[in-house]
């Protein structure tokens, strides 16, 4: 049901039944590292290209999840999923591969949250009764895309971020009495294109953070929710600059919101050794961090309500070589454990 001006809430909680999370070798090396499910030590996985290594880790994060789930492809009504490469084709490959009837998405790093949003309202609404979604990134085909291929060498500055090698898959279902203890989906704010006139491909967080606080305060205005009401809320890779700069403007807002309790994943999955600037992004990234990390710890008792806040940076290559400015949009879905 609609809640507000840009809100759904989900009387029927559709749950989270199964999650399949898949690596690259940075990310073997990484704080999250016994969160996935598999992880390649080498970042052509066996294949030609990087964008069918791409490929095959949404493959293997789809198989990973539905064998969990103890389903087959055959029991899956529809998958939501979507990358940042030219036309999504890794995602649409692994739909090839797949079968199932298939949504491609195009959110940038936004992907995971909006695939979970429509992937809980179709549930709700019965619209299906099992539905896969999820999103991946493959750090060497989007730094050849965006900025410039690994081998060229081209140094960064410290707003930098170092994408993903990751995907994350979830399959969502009706709650029943076999599967009533598992995290689920309660609400969704399906957030606005904002740009506040950024033109600089090398500073993705401090893009995105006014889209990450305008989706936060819709979901606060629209539900009547505030910060006490949930345990972590989570951005997806804003990484050092973003995050500090969403802070400061919801403080600005007058929203006293803990630093502690403000997170993103764009600084839990690397060390601090590692050499990711100011922090990680890419499509695959908020996927692997909930699906692998988050959801595990809420079953331990470490969360019981959580909202993750996935952005996206919706330019292209040739938008910022026309000097376009950068438009964001974030997308932030409440889970919560009974």
């Amino acid at each position: 049901m609609l809640k507000g001006e840009q809100s759904w809430v989900f009387p029927r909680r559709p749950v989270i039944v199964a999650t399949g999370v898949t690596g690259g070798p940075f990310e073997g090396n990484g704080k999250l590292a016994e969160d996935f499910d598999l992880l390649h030590d080498d970042l052509w996985m066996g294949e030609d290209s990087y964008e069918k290594a791409h490929r095959l880790l949404i493959d293997e994060a789809i198989e990973i999840a539905l064998k969990k789930a103890k389903l087959q492809k055959e029991n899956i009504e529809f998958l939501i999923a979507g990358d940042l490469i030219n036309q999504i084709t890794p995602t649409t490959f692994a739909a090839r591969n797949v079968g199932i009837p298939y949504f491609g998405i195009s959110g940038a790093c936004s992907s995971s949250m909006e695939g979970l949003a429509l992937a809980a309202f179709i549930v709700n609404y019965q619209g299906a009764k099992h539905v896969l979604t999820g999103s991946g990134s493959h750090n060497a085909a989007a730094e050849r895309q965006f900025r410039y291929p690994t081998e060229y060498g081209g140094q960064k500055p410290p707003t930098a971020q170092w994408t993903a090698t990751a995907a994350g898959f979830a399959i969502v279902t009706e709650q029943n009495e076999q599967n009533q203890n598992e995290p689920k989906v309660t609400m969704a704010t399906i957030g606005k294109v904002i740009d506040m006139g950024m033109t600089d491909p090398f500073n993705m967080g401090g893009a995105m953070a006014p889209a990450a606080v305008d989706t936060i305060l819709a979901h606060f205005k629209d539900t009547g929710r505030t910060h006490e009401d949930y345990d972590l809320i989570v951005t997806g890779d804003l990484a050092k600059v973003g995050r500090a700069a969403a802070l400061d403007l919801i403080h600005a807002k007058g929203i006293d919101l803990p630093s502690e309790k403000f997170q993103d994943c764009g600084l839990m999955i690397y060390k601090d050794d590692q050499e990711v600037h100011s922090g990680g992004s890419g499509s695959g990234l908020s996927a692997a961090v909930l699906y692998g990390h988050l959801l595990k710890q809420m079953k331990y008792g470490t969360y019981k309500k959580i909202l993750c806040v996935a952005t996206g940076s919706l330019h292209s290559p040739l938008s910022v070589q026309q000097g376009e400015s950068i438009p964001c949009i974030a997308h932030a879905v409440a889970i919560e454990m009974d």
